[in-house]
């Protein structure tokens, strides 16, 4: 049996037939039928081809069968098939050609692109009666909340009054005289006598005309402490005569200095109190004492 018989037998009569003793393939044969029948056509072995291309005969079989996917990727199937085709005599452009071609409709073909468009008509994709009511409601929520926020910044509250008088426009008075300062009240004329600090950790120290101790702290801010009645001329010492503010029956009377500084051994009983006082007590309001009397 001939090259181009055998040719015919394994690939039928549409991919090659014997003409003149030299094999031909038809208009329908694959690119490897067309290589290995001019393969055979010019009496070389896949061997012979394998040693003048130096292509493995493992991808030579594999481009004559078609089975391109065995081969290391698509450039070698190109080089591959171009060496092949200047070896047995083929154009060797239009073999590389013919194989893309077959590459390309052996590749799977990526799947169409689905776009969901939104549809008027389309129950399913129109948004609900209520949630259409709530988007409408919060974007009034936000327009009115940033309405607010722009009036309370930049809106003013009122407008200022004009510094121009209107012609014929009465003068207006001039300030009131302060009225005339009371009287000042009388001294107290006795009772019992409480020292409040009016800062927090005063310390003093309170003793009586025989040295014995009455009291002795650091008062807090507000604390109170009352000399006791029975006490034989109690005197005082401390750091702070400033921040001690002091009540006799209940009305206030001036400290026993007016800055700062140590005073020690001070009478502070009622007469010697009041014996100090010579003006009506300046002295501001206190504050609710922290503890209670002692």
């Amino acid at each position: 049996m001939t090259n181009g018989s055998r040719a015919v037998a394994e690939g039928g009569e549409n991919e090659s037939h014997a003409e003149g003793g030299e094999l031909v393939p038809g208009p329908f044969a694959s690119t490897g039928t067309r290589l290995r029948a001019a393969r055979e056509a010019r009496g070389l072995s896949i061997a012979d081809l394998a040693t003048r291309t130096r292509i493995t005969a493992r991808h030579i079989a594999a481009i004559e069968a078609g089975d391109f996917a065995s081969l290391p990727g698509r450039p070698y199937v190109l080089g591959f098939a171009r060496s092949y085709a200047r070896e047995v005599g083929i154009d060797d452009r239009a073999i590389a050609d013919a194989v893309r071609r077959e590459l390309d409709a052996a590749a799977p073909q990526p799947e169409p692109r689905k776009i969901n468009q939104f549809e008027v008509g389309d129950p399913v994709k129109t948004p609900s009666f209520v949630l259409t009511w709530l988007a409408v409601a919060l974007g009034l929520g936000i327009v009115v909340t940033g309405f607010v926020l722009w009036r309370s910044y930049y809106w003013p509250a009122a407008e200022l009054p004009s510094l121009v008088a209107p012609a014929g426009a009465p003068a207006r008075p001039g300030p009131r005289p302060a009225p005339a300062a009371p009287p000042a009240p009388a001294q107290p004329a006795g009772g019992p006598v409480v020292f409040t600090a009016r800062e927090p950790g005063i310390w003093v120290k309170f003793s009586d005309a025989d040295g014995r101790q009455l009291m002795q702290k650091q008062m807090a801010m507000g604390e109170s402490y009352t000399v006791p009645g029975e006490a034989k001329g109690p005197v005082v010492w401390t750091g702070r005569p400033d921040a001690l503010a002091i009540t006799i029956g209940g009305r206030p009377v001036a400290p026993l200095a007016e800055r700062e500084g140590v005073v020690k051994n001070v009478p502070v009983d009622a007469a010697a109190l009041l014996a100090r006082a010579s003006a009506a007590p300046t002295v501001p309001p206190l504050a609710a004492p922290s503890t209670a009397q002692r």
